[in-house]
C-alpha cells in the first residue's frame, strides 16, 4: 500500500532528544517525540514530567486547548486534574482522552509524574479561562 498521507517515518530512541524547559509550563520538562516534524504539524506527542513541585509552581491554572484532539497517557506517577468541576486522578496506566474544549486544571503531582501527551494539531493553543470551583490544596513534596 502506498503511503498518500506525506508524513515521514520516524524512529526517536531515548538518547535522540532530551527533557528540557521551554515548553508551555515552566515547571515541567519536555521530550519532543519527532511525530509534528514528521507529521508536518498535524499532531504533536512529546513526554512530559515534573520539574518542580506544585505548591511551587501553582499548577497550570484553569484553561482549556483549542485542539482537535488530545490524550494524556500517564506512564510513571500520578497527577490530579480538575476537569470541570470533578477531581480525577490519573495514575500510572491511565489513559484520559479530554474532549476538545474541556476546562481542566492539573492541579497536583508526584514528583516522578511522567506521561506522554498526544494533541491535533500540534501547534494547538492553550486559553485561560475564569475558574470553574475552587481548587484543593496540593500535597508537599517531601524528602524521603
Amino acid at each position: 500500500m502506498l503511503d498518500k498521507t506525506g508524513t515521514l517515518f520516524s524512529h526517536v530512541k531515548p538518547t535522540d532528544t532530551q527533557f528540557q524547559g521551554g515548553g508551555l509550563r515552566d515547571f515541567f520538562l519536555y521530550r519532543d517525540l519527532g511525530v509534528a516534524q514528521a507529521t508536518h504539524g498535524k499532531v504533536i506527542a512529546h513526554l512530559v514530567k515534573a520539574n518542580l513541585p506544585p505548591e511551587s509552581s501553582g499548577g497550570t491554572g484553569w484553561h482549556r486547548h483549542e485542539a482537535d484532539f488530545q490524550i494524556v497517557i500517564m506512564t510513571k506517577g500520578w497527577a490530579k486534574f480538575m476537569y470541570e468541576d470533578q477531581v480525577t486522578l490519573v495514575e500510572a496506566g491511565d489513559v484520559v482522552h479530554q474532549r476538545p474544549g474541556i476546562r481542566h486544571y492539573l492541579f497536583d503531582y508526584s514528583p516522578d509524574m511522567e506521561y506522554l501527551e498526544i494533541v491535533s494539531p500540534a501547534d494547538f493553543k492553550t486559553v485561560d479561562v475564569d475558574p470553574v470551583c475552587d481548587i484543593p490544596e496540593p500535597a508537599t513534596w517531601t524528602e524521603p
